[in-house]
């Protein structure tokens, strides 16, 4: 790791993380405490996927469904009206609308080929924006004078790396250039996420054969067609087996690469002291 110790980090001219773990908590809130709060860069990962890499699919998908509307139709073919994303590191609906969710149509759903389509298409972004992080350090620096440095990573980062290769090309440059922090919730937090997601589901990220088992045994389950599943019933289903997939994943990473530190731990950081503080006892405790 690139700081063994609380005094190597307190001490370093340049400090450098990369915050992984689930989707909701805190990695995006202490990377934003960083940068409104101190001199640190952010870098989001789903942000530059849905402008690097997936804006133009995330806008034609966008075209497709206004030019079902005669009104818009018209305007699109006359170039009379523009479409385009307004996606922030906020606000990631157009990427996750994008991504979208199978099943029937009349309820949203897309194709099951079409969404195996867009999966692959995330996966290839994702690495590609996540090695990208590696260039915005030098570029924070040279070209804004910012010192430290935060990667957000997306909630799939554990997905599309292979957790015990220690030479996994992705987390092996990550590890070289950033110290790698494990946000790491409790059964508690995994099910108040689970009850979050059941209000308002949201398309996620699926390794492909595990997508495929889980679109089988829910097809087999509900004894439907793929035509009729209900897309929000699924993403549902989905959800706590994607965590408990992703949980000794993301475990693995940490161990191999980097160091832990409590979901409750990140819930008390209030100021980038408090964050420094955060990361001396997760190296102490290293």
């Amino acid at each position: 790791m690139i700081y063994e110790t609380p005094a190597d980090w307190l001490d370093a001219p340049h400090k450098r993380v990369s915050l992984f773990g689930m989707s909701g908590l805190g990695k995006t809130r202490i990377a934003a405490l960083l940068r409104e709060e101190a001199d640190w860069f952010h870098y989001s990962v789903d942000f530059r996927i849905g402008t690097r890499y997936m804006g133009e699919h995330i806008v034609d998908n966008f075209k497709r469904e206004a030019m079902r509307n005669p009104f818009l139709r018209q305007l699109l073919r006359s170039d009379s009206i523009y479409i385009a994303s307004n996606i922030t590191f906020h606000n990631l609906e157009p990427l996750s609308t994008y991504l979208g969710k199978p099943g029937d149509p009349a309820k949203g759903g897309i194709p099951f080929d079409e969404y195996i389509r867009r999966q692959r298409r995330h996966r290839e972004a994702e690495i590609a924006a996540t090695r990208d992080a590696l260039h915005f350090i030098e570029k924070a620096e040279e070209i804004y004078g910012y010192r430290h440095f935060v990667c957000d990573t997306s909630g799939s980062l554990c997905e599309v790396v292979d957790p015990h290769d220690p030479a996994d090309p992705v987390m092996t440059d990550l590890a070289a250039a950033t110290l790698p922090v494990w946000f790491r919730g409790t059964e508690d937090d995994l099910e108040a996420l689970t009850a979050r997601f059941d209000k308002a589901p949201k398309p996620m990220y699926y390794p492909e054969a595990f997508l495929t088992r889980l679109w089988q045994d829910h097809l087999a389950d509900q004894g439907c067609m793929p035509d009729q599943v209900d897309p929000d019933a699924f993403i549902r289903h989905g959800f706590r087996a994607l965590m408990a997939h992703r949980l000794p994943r993301y475990a693995a990473m940490a161990a191999r690469w980097g160091v832990t530190v409590e979901a409750a731990e990140v819930a008390a950081v209030r100021d980038p002291q408090d964050f420094d503080a955060l990361i001396c006892r997760a190296l102490g405790r290293r």
